[in-house]
């Protein structure tokens, strides 16, 4: 057995701003021993400010602008959880969540940026677009570059640095003829902390490009399509960008972690909280109340080497380290087209040359979470570190077993094991009963998404037969970790999977988990049926074939697993994965299905072969298979799931491919949570399709059944 060191804490990270993205980075090319890395943010990409006038412009593309949380945190060893952070508990160390609920923590580290002001002004956040998130404006941005018309008022609100290269990037992009672009700030003058010669770079800029500057109009109130100012007059404007001073968000202050007077999160000059030793804070958010400076992404990126350290040592007991920010900095300003201006004490410079230093700058900085180096995944040991033993059946502990089920009976009263110690159970019910079982490895290190996902997974055997699901049993292995630490995984795979269970009324009755090298989530299902079970093999010629559910995510996940997948496609597939069958089942089984199978560990292909018994054949057209984004793109680059082969050489002789491109290739990938494949009379395909797609579950043709005929069960893709 190799002795391994498991983790004995928990450091959480709540947001991917700059300088937690190169902390972690630090981080995993030297992890802590005994300490666990886990990052939440609400968005698998998180943008790097400094490229964002450039992506507006057009200069760069979406992916050129932003950091793969998913893609970095798998490639560095750290759990990457997609959720947002709503409310904190500082006293108890709990971190409030908006989809997974609680999440506890040992030490903490906040990096969520800031947000435009929106609040002091009346009207404002009903009707502007603030410039962050960056999401939510690059999403408005590419809907006006299609719908906005020659002469339309777009108006922008701010004043400094952003609000600036925002205006003069959008103008650059939109053209001669696009819309009427006016700047708005309520100072006397655009750019109040710059030089002059800087100010007069930009002014003669906005007037190049033409956008209407406008000062000392700072602005009232906002009403539908108008902006009314202080002193008097209004204008009208058709969108409107806002992009004023920064703003803290609200949980921070509502926490009791001590803030500056707006409401930053205060923090000494070892980056930690003034109120509470294990809570760290850096970038925007924060505000070293010894060194206070502006809130500016150069900041945040000097900030990273010190967090990066004192995190570690707050986590092993050493000394901290304090960071002294500078007081001037090199201030490099986009100029809309590929011009920039540069600014540093004093002392300004403007051209072509400068916009390429910038660019160098920008890129060497997203380099580092985009030229990956293979780099080793063993963890870091500790003296002595324990030899866990298999001598205990390496069950989780009795009362780590016990307050997780509490908790659970508390949060889901009708569903959750019964109290008291039983090993087996009656199942609820005088129908027939069918049952069925399986087990995932984890496709991701979030144990409440394999909660979510191995639940719907299991259940899908039941839906697939045409029975409503009553109860489960669990099978989890744990990853080795202190007791504390298994607590939190075995309540977060619980929370995910009774959420799942408790919408299909199916009541976990109990289960067994212990202690392994990875995470493991099983379930045992049982459901009744009202009737005949709905057979797989019970279709007939000339029926349609219907698939629920996109095909490749055994591709598409083994790329994950190299860090070679894109993070929006690994989020798109899990959030697919999470959705159950049983809507999709039932209009199956009560609007005239002959047969019913789902597509899962064996491929399209091996579950059709078994559709198909000894009298049917099937012709599948390759170009209708629904596919997840991402997949194709694996396979081209020959990355394959490991039971991709193994399951192409069992239906080897009943497959009959007309070309080996990717498509034909799909028809071999495993899938996990797969979507549902059943057989439909011609007559009535389009009713079904109708109802599926009313359920938002995703439905495409994709082939027909035949007579086997002479030469016995074919499937022929082309």
């Amino acid at each position: 057995m190799t002795p391994i060191d498991p983790p004995q804490r928990e450091l959480v990270f709540v947001g991917g701003g700059h300088a937690h993205a190169l902390a972690l980075r630090m981080l995993a090319m030297e992890p802590p021993p005994g300490l666990r890395l886990t990052l939440i943010s609400p968005a698998p990409l998180t943008p790097y400010s400094g490229m964002l006038p450039g992506l507006l412009a057009g200069h760069y593309s979406l992916e050129d602008t932003h950091i793969d949380l998913t893609r970095f945190c798998q490639w560095a060893g750290v759990r990457f959880l997609t959720d947002t952070v709503t409310a904190l508990d500082p006293v108890n160390r709990v971190l409030r969540c908006e989809q997974r609920g609680e999440l506890q923590y040992d030490l903490l580290s906040i990096d969520i940026g800031s947000q435009p002001e929106l609040d002091s002004v009346p009207g404002a956040r009903e009707h502007a677009v603030p410039v962050k998130p960056v999401a939510g404006l690059w999403q408005r941005w590419t809907q006006l570059q299609s719908t906005t018309k020659a002469g339309e008022d777009i108006a922008i609100v701010g004043g400094g640095a952003g609000s600036v290269e925002v205006a003069m990037a959008m103008a650059h992009r939109f053209g001669e003829n696009g819309p009427a672009l006016s700047l708005y700030c309520g100072a006397d003058q655009v750019l109040p902390d710059y030089p002059s010669r800087v100010r007069r770079v930009v002014e003669a800029q906005l007037k190049k490009l033409g956008i209407a500057l406008h000062c000392g109009h700072r602005v009232a109130r906002v009403e539908s399509r108008r902006l009314h100012f202080e002193h008097g007059g209004d204008a009208p404007f058709a969108t409107l960008i806002w992009s004023t001073g920064a703003a803290p968000a609200p949980w921070i202050a509502e926490s009791g972690l001590p803030v500056d007077r707006r409401g930053f999160m205060a923090v000494d000059d070892t980056l930690r909280s003034t109120g509470f030793a294990n809570v760290f804070g850096a970038g925007d958010i924060a505000t070293q109340i010894a060194n206070v400076r502006p809130k500016a992404g150069v900041f945040a990126v000097r900030q990273a080497p010190v967090l990066a350290h004192n995190l570690a040592a707050a986590a092993c007991g050493n000394a901290l380290r304090e960071h002294r920010p500078q007081r001037r900095f090199l201030s490099l300003m986009s100029l809309g087209e590929k011009r920039a201006v540069a600014e540093r004490n004093g002392l300004s410079i403007a051209g072509d040359w400068v916009w390429r230093w910038k660019d160098s700058i920008d890129r060497r900085f997203m380099n580092q979470f985009t030229q990956l180096q293979e780099r080793s995944m063993a963890p870091a040991k500790s003296p002595g570190a324990p030899m866990p033993c298999g001598g205990c059946g390496a069950k989780v502990s009795a009362k780590v077993l016990t307050e997780v089920l509490d908790e659970l009976r508390r949060q889901y009263p009708d569903h959750a094991p019964p109290p008291g110690a039983v090993d087996a159970v009656p199942l609820p019910g005088d129908a027939p009963v069918v049952q069925s079982v399986d087990m995932l490895r984890a496709l991701v290190a979030d144990p409440w998404r394999m909660g979510r996902i191995a639940a719907q997974h299991a259940l899908s055997d039941l839906y697939a037969s045409g029975a409503d699901p009553r109860s489960a049993q669990a099978l989890i292995v744990l990853p080795f970790a202190a007791p504390a630490l298994l607590r939190r995984d075995l309540l977060a795979v619980l929370r995910g999977a009774m959420e799942v269970l408790t919408a299909a009324d199916c009541s976990l009755l109990g289960g067994h988990s212990m202690e392994g090298p990875e995470l493991q989530v099983g379930f045992v299902v049982n459901g009744t049926t009202s009737g005949a079970v709905l057979e797989k093999t019970s279709g007939q010629p000339g029926d349609q074939l219907i698939l629920t559910r996109p095909l490749g995510s055994g591709a598409l996940f083994a790329a994950q697993m190299q860090s070679r997948a894109d993070g929006r496609h690994v989020e798109a597939a899990l959030m697919a994965l999470e959705r159950g069958n049983g809507a999709a089942a039932r209009i199956a089984r009560d609007h005239g299905a002959s047969a019913l199978t789902d597509v899962t560990g064996f491929g399209l292909a091996g579950h059709l072969a078994e559709m198909l018994g000894s009298r049917l054949s099937a012709r599948v057209t390759l170009a209708a298979l629904p596919v997840y984004d991402g997949a194709l793109k694996a396979m081209a680059a020959g990355i394959f799931s490991t039971l991709h082969e193994g399951n192409r050489d069992a239906v080897s002789q009943q497959v009959k491919l007309s070309n080996n491109s990717e498509r034909g290739q799909l028809l071999f990938d495993p899938q996990t949570s797969g979507g549902l494949l059943m057989s439909v009379a011609a007559q009535r395909v389009d009713e079904v399709l109708g109802l599926l797609r009313e359920t938002d579950t995703e439905a495409a043709v994709i082939g027909e059944l035949r007579d086997a005929g002479a030469g016995g069960p074919l499937i022929e893709a082309a």
